[in-house]
């Protein structure tokens, strides 16, 4: 009976000290509202690199001294990082220029048209969205815009780009969103006499904020006109790449292309065998259970728009036929029973893969164990 009483109240103590800890969270939260305040005064950007390394090593260390498990004491700074980049996302940013821009979203009410102007709008920009049944007030807009970015499906980026052009000013910045630089650039450079630049928001619609999120910028036409939207971006919390129209495409061939279509045939595959999602989870290890909801937050999305993306041009589809055609040697181990061929080809990959395959085995551990802990 008094071991029982002993507990209570030991866990009363820790009670109290989560308790505590909220309270310092909240505490924290203030001061953070208030530098989130300054920073906006200052057009300072949400998120610096520099300072959270700083930061994470400093409570590394310290997590060190108190005899914490410094990569546990890291993984919490991070969540209240970013949950302070969320607070800020809810509030308004600095903005890049003296002015604000007038940028126009073709395609502003799809899910990444609303998403850019709802924080350019908090940038104290002026945005506008054109879609289906709203083009009749192009005309009203035209003389306004700095920017205009087009964020439609692939498949209709460059009917739209013609359509557009010609109602552009010829200082009127002309950009887009698509998965595809090469192709849309040109259409842009041909179709209009201004400033042309190629974007690629590498995220989708549904993050909580711009923090962190990666853009790529590939130059077109006196590009340096748009290095307001970039550092923009910058403000936003963005990463930054810049990068050649053609090798951008090259690497999407295989990071959208090849993958999505690998998880259509493994969605099929399960299909085809009715190898129910929700009964395979109970006999998953934690590294299968990650790569069943990869592939199943695909098939949570729109066909069309992956059916674009996978079919996006000739070099992609092209790669997928060389991908089919790569894995009928492969199969050949199959039909012969060939275990030292597996065991050559694996080791042939190991040495290729080099000293990523470490990389790898250290952040998916970090995956798998933070999903278990999780989701189990």
């Amino acid at each position: 009976m008094t071991d029982q009483k002993d507990l209570k109240n030991q866990r009363n103590k820790i009670d109290k000290i989560d308790e505590k800890i909220l309270d310092l969270l909240q505490q924290r939260k203030e001061v953070v509202q208030d530098v989130l305040k300054r920073k906006v005064e200052r057009q300072l950007p949400v998120f610096v690199a520099r300072r959270e390394i700083e930061k994470t090593d400093s409570f590394r260390d310290k997590a060190k001294q108190r005899d914490l498990d410094p990569d546990w004491a890291e993984d919490f700074l991070r969540m209240v990082m970013a949950a302070s980049r969320a607070a800020q996302s809810a509030k308004t940013f600095p903005r890049s220029t003296e002015r604000p821009m007038h940028v126009l979203y073709v395609g502003g009410e799809g899910g990444m048209g609303r998403l850019y102007r709802r924080f350019t709008e908090k940038s104290g920009h002026i945005s506008y969205s054109l879609d289906k049944g709203n083009w009749y007030e192009l005309e009203e807009m035209a003389p306004k815009l700095d920017l205009v970015i087009i964020t439609v499906p692939i498949n209709v980026t460059s009917d739209v780009i013609k359509r557009i052009a010609p109602k552009l000013k010829p200082d009127t910045i002309l950009a887009d969103f698509t998965s595809n630089k090469t192709d849309p650039l040109k259409s842009m450079l041909q179709a209009h006499p201004g400033p042309v630049i190629g974007l690629h928001p590498m995220h989708g619609p549904d993050v909580p904020n711009l923090s962190k999120q990666l853009m790529v910028f590939c130059a077109g036409r006196n590009s340096e006109k748009a290095d307001w939207f970039k550092e923009q971006c910058k403000l936003w919390g963005m990463r930054i790449i810049e990068a050649e129209p053609e090798k951008h495409d090259h690497v999407m061939n295989l990071v959208q292309g090849l993958r999505h279509f690998v998880a259509l045939m493994h969605g099929s595959f399960m299909k085809e065998f009715d190898l129910k999602p929700s009964e395979i989870l109970d006999y998953s290890s934690p590294i299968y259970r990650a790569e069943l909801m990869m592939t199943g937050r695909i098939f949570a999305q729109d066909a069309e728009l992956y059916a674009d993306i996978v079919f996006a041009n000739k070099e992609r589809r092209d790669l997928l036929l060389t991908f089919f055609n790569h894995q009928k040697r492969l199969m050949k181990m199959v039909e012969e029973d060939d275990k030292n061929g597996f065991v050559k080809e694996f080791e042939s990959v190991t040495d290729f893969f080099g000293r990523f395959a470490s990389q790898a085995l250290v952040e998916s551990g970090y995956l798998i164990n933070r999903l278990a802990d999780r989701f189990s």
